[in-house]
């Protein structure tokens, strides 16, 4: 057996209840999944997860086995030379953890002949309470991909920071809480076996913190599939990898977008892959997600998409006469704006780059170091360049771009409090802090008004 990935989930059985150390009354908890993987299917043997706090009584949950055949696939390579039986994936839901606590864990089957398989034992914390005051890190990147350790060259030899950034988080693992790997996870393209060494690689960091993952179009896109790109990037997956080996808290994981929070932070992941636009099912759960966070326990409001929904100066963007993808901005700044989004971080395009906070190509505020006082503009990152081939810049001057960087690397937010957050920008090669800003901010500067966050009558009126 072997570890896909840990995945943070909170439950609310009552979500007006007061939050903790009310958890023994049954009023809200915590809840992790663990997703692996095997050669087991349903009738060879019972996959269950035996886990327990570090020195505690263990216990045991089951879990839930899926798969899929070469007829999931939607077309070349997935279905042909690049078809693999991927085996069975299993998934159990870890549910009524006690916050930040340690807990271990191991990956067990039963044989039909009563005998027991078993994996190595790991590790992790559980999540904080929503609004709990702590210190949360949290990581993300996109378009990471894999990479042979001995050198030799994979099928096409594109992913070539993806080992530094892999050693660097590990390095770095005990002060990382979180991590988002938001679209183009492992470039398989239709090749199956290349998700095997994907897994392989980031088992270390998928089985020790959180680890979620955002839709890309090398995930997803594909002719006639009902992506909202009708490219074959995907190698004929069209999503069926990333949606069968990778959980995330939504009901559909065909539509791979959803919220989570952890502690502080409410994370709002959008797929990119689907139609965002207003109207849309995905706009309605935009809006929703980012209204509904309680920003006086959740002050850091973080959107998280693969494609660059806001701004980037990458050349091929460029190319097609905007920046960013524009109906991306067109549809979704004014929801950015009206809740006061602090960030919102993209990949695709494979380097680094930091907006100033902006609203309708505006810089809002001129500052480049630190924030504070009320919110008056979204600050947009991309953060692509986990691995995959860089990406040229234009020779464009984009007054809006602070910062950039054609160079491998992530970024990591850290909260102190409920009014402190310290952005910074790593580079793969060596981990060093290459762009960083903080922002300061009390809960009355998230409720004052600023242009178009507020309505625009009042009674007084």
């Amino acid at each position: 057996p072997k570890v896909v990935a840990v995945s943070n989930k909170v439950a609310f059985s009552n979500p007006k209840a007061p939050v903790y150390p009310r958890l023994a009354q049954g009023k809200v908890w915590n809840e992790m999944t663990v997703t692996w993987t095997s050669g087991y299917g349903i009738g060879e043997a019972v996959p269950f997860v035996e886990w327990g706090p570090k020195g505690g009584q263990p216990i045991r949950s089951p879990a839930g086995t899926l798969t899929f055949d070469r007829n999931s696939m939607c077309g070349e390579p997935a279905r042909t030379v690049g078809w693999r039986d991927p085996g069975f994936i299993h998934t159990s839901f870890l549910k009524e953890l006690w916050p930040n606590t340690l807990y271990t864990y191991k990956l067990g089957h039963i044989l039909s002949n009563g005998t027991y398989v078993w994996s190595q034992e790991y590790k992790f914390r559980a999540s904080p309470y929503p609004g709990q005051n702590s210190l949360q890190r949290v990581v993300i990147f996109g378009d990471m991909g894999k990479a042979e350790a001995d050198g030799s060259n994979e099928y096409n030899d594109f992913q070539h920071g993806s080992l530094n950034t892999t050693k660097q988080l590990i390095r770095d693992l005990n002060n990382i809480d979180i991590a988002f790997l938001i679209g183009d996870i492992c470039y398989a393209n239709g090749y199956l076996s290349q998700w095997d060494q994907f897994t392989a690689q980031v088992e270390p960091i998928a089985s020790t913190v959180p680890f979620m993952i955002a839709s890309g179009n090398h995930e997803r896109d594909w002719p006639g599939s009902g992506s909202f790109y009708g490219n074959k990037d995907s190698g004929g997956e069209c999503g069926v990898l990333a949606e069968t080996m990778f959980y995330v808290p939504t009901e559909n994981r065909a539509k791979f977008w959803y919220s989570t929070d952890y502690g502080m932070f409410r994370f709002c992941v959008a797929d990119t892959e689907h139609d965002w636009r207003e109207g849309t099912e995905q706009y309605q759960f935009i809006e929703h997600c980012l209204a509904s966070v309680d920003r006086q326990k959740q002050p850091w409001l973080i959107f998280l998409a693969h494609r660059v929904l806001g701004y980037s100066s990458a050349t091929f963007y460029a190319d097609t006469g905007s920046f960013g993808e524009p109906m991306g901005r067109e549809s979704l700044q004014k929801l950015w704006q009206k809740y006061k989004v602090d960030i919102a971080i993209y990949g695709h395009a494979h380097h680094y780059e930091r907006t100033c906070p902006i609203y309708q190509n505006i810089c809002t505020n001129k500052e480049k170091q630190h924030y504070k006082g009320a919110m008056n503009g979204t600050i947009h990152v991309v953060a692509g360049g986990g691995g995959a081939g860089l990406a040229e810049f234009t020779t464009l001057n984009t007054k809006w771009s602070f910062f950039k960087d054609y160079d491998y690397g992530f970024v990591k937010l850290t909260a102190f409090d409920h009014s402190s957050l310290l952005f910074e920008y790593k580079k793969s090669s060596d981990g060093k802090v290459y762009d960083s800003f903080t922002i300061s901010r009390a809960y009355r500067d998230i409720l004052a008004c600023t242009v178009d966050s507020c309505p625009s009558t009042t009674l007084a009126s």
